[in-house]
């Protein structure tokens, strides 16, 4: 008449709940995505993601501190030119906005985080693509490899730990690989954007960098059908020498990101991206969800999904949470 198995006895208090939790989340597994705006004088919401900053050099600066000593494990930084142009140039020149604020960071913090940076041309280019375009107007992936590997050695110049390739360029990673050894950069790692799907959720993202994208990124950013698709990614990542791979997005991604982990033998990173950030925030400031309750069972979720680290705008927020 009685139940013979009775699970609720560890869910009867908190620190019962404590002890046999299967998932952790801690703040060094966070990595917090910044923008950086060059000539700006103070930091500017973005409105579609608010408490998210285009920040200029000096609150940059302020906020990497902040979010260091809140046990952030790293920060991933993107930069917004004040000029653009059809090869993205900015991307490589040694004082264009993102390097220059790579440096500022190494010089402010030098080995005591993980400095990431995008190396992608989309926030650099005048049309708004992740590569250099052939005269059809398609995004030529070769040219494009050339790039990425001068971007990759400039942003080791100045201080990068791990470079992020993100635009689904066929042979980035090895590309990359080849260009920072030959450079010396030996030590300087590759953060593989691996499984990275062509979503409907980039749009505040695109706000933040002021993209002037037009049209799609259908042609290099992967099919949402796709899973198999993602596994081939891998492999060939994994061949080229990636150190660390990443699904992108995380929340509509669970079961890829579980497969990917499966099969990796390097770290896994997932990136909760602006939508799924944007979309929390909404229903949280109209009271229909809990807002940190929210944040900590999504984090939990790409957690227990299989990744070793969440790139996430909460970061700096949530790690203070995490220590209470």
């Amino acid at each position: 008449m009685f139940p013979s198995h009775r699970p609720r006895r560890l869910r009867t208090t908190p620190a019962m709940r404590r002890l046999v939790a299967e998932t952790e989340v801690r703040p060094s597994q966070l990595v917090l995505p910044a923008f950086v705006k060059e000539g700006a004088r103070e930091p500017v919401e973005i409105a579609s993601m608010p408490g998210v900053f285009q920040h200029s050099r000096d609150s940059l600066r302020k906020a990497a501190v902040e979010a260091v000593e809140a046990g952030v494990g790293g920060i991933m930084l993107f930069g917004v030119p004040a000029e653009r142009d059809a090869v993205g140039s900015g991307a490589t020149d040694p004082d264009g906005i993102l390097n220059a604020a790579l440096a500022d960071l190494r010089s402010e913090l030098g080995d005591t985080t993980v400095l990431m940076s995008d190396c992608c041309l989309d926030e650099f280019t005048d049309h708004g693509h992740c590569g250099v375009l052939a005269a059809d107007g398609t995004v030529d992936n070769d040219a494009t490899l050339e790039v990425y590997g001068e971007m990759a050695v400039a942003q080791a110049r100045a201080g990068a730990h791990l470079v992020g390739p993100s635009g689904m360029m066929d042979g980035q990673v090895g590309f990359i690989r080849n260009a920072l050894d030959e450079a010396g950069f030996t030590d300087t790692g590759i953060l593989a954007y691996t499984a990275k799907y062509s979503s409907a959720l980039y749009g505040p993202f695109r706000d933040a960098v002021e993209s002037q994208l037009k049209g799609d990124r259908k042609t290099y950013q992967q099919d949402p059908a796709n899973v198999r698709e993602s596994l081939r990614e891998l492999a060939l990542d994994l061949a080229e020498g990636a150190d660390v791979v990443m699904v992108k997005p995380a929340l509509p991604y669970l079961d890829v990101l579980r497969q990917v982990a499966d099969a990796s033998d390097v770290p896994v990173a997932a990136y909760q991206i602006s939508g799924e950030y944007a979309m929390v925030e909404a229903a949280a400031a109209n009271g229909w969800i809990e807002r940190e309750r929210t944040v900590l069972e999504l984090l939990t979720s790409i957690r227990r999904a299989g990744a070793d680290i969440v790139l996430t705008y909460w970061a700096a927020e949530a790690a203070t949470w995490l220590d209470r």
